[in-house]
């Protein structure tokens, strides 16, 4: 009896919808993490929205190209979800999860904005309102999102420099 208990109550947290804002969970870790990437929705409408959101407020686009399964990408979203990071995320960017499963998943939107593909987890793409690329030489290079300091993140995107 306890067992199915235990499994009827595991079964129903697999069901909380993906759709509730992001929850940045205590981990093992020194960093927070979350689980922010859904497969069901439709990457490429969210992504449409969030540039015609940006250039009425001229903020920038942040496209986080991960997966739930990837620990980096867990860990970059668990830190933007902490008040800091959503505090000055919320007062300069757009930010869009975008669910690549294991690389096989909407690459088309990484190929819209000049990536052939995508290499590792997360691909964090800084996005003009225009929807100009302005990270090109770093975009790939967040796969080690979960062992880089909080200040080295948050550094990164307060203080954001093109690249182009």
């Amino acid at each position: 009896m306890r067992f199915l208990l235990l499994f009827l109550t595991v079964l129903g947290l697999s069901n909380v919808s993906a759709s509730q804002p992001v929850k940045a969970e205590p981990s093992e870790t020194s960093h927070p993490e979350a689980r922010p990437f859904d497969e069901s929705v439709n990457a490429g409408e969210q992504v449409d929205a969030a540039l015609a959101r940006a250039q009425l407020s001229d903020k920038r686009v942040i496209l986080v190209m991960g997966a739930n399964w990837c620990h980096d990408s867990r860990g970059l979203a668990g830190w933007f979800a902490q008040p800091r990071f959503a505090a000055m995320l919320e007062a300069k960017y757009e930010l869009v999860y975008v669910d690549v499963g294991h690389r096989d998943r909407n690459i088309d939107i990484a190929q819209r904005f000049g990536l052939k593909t995508i290499k590792g987890t997360p691909t964090v793409l800084v996005l003009s309102p225009q929807g100009i690329l302005l990270n090109p030489k770093s975009a790939p290079k967040w796969r080690n999102a979960a062992s880089r300091t909080e200040e080295d993140i948050f550094s990164y995107f307060d203080q954001f420099t093109p690249e182009l």
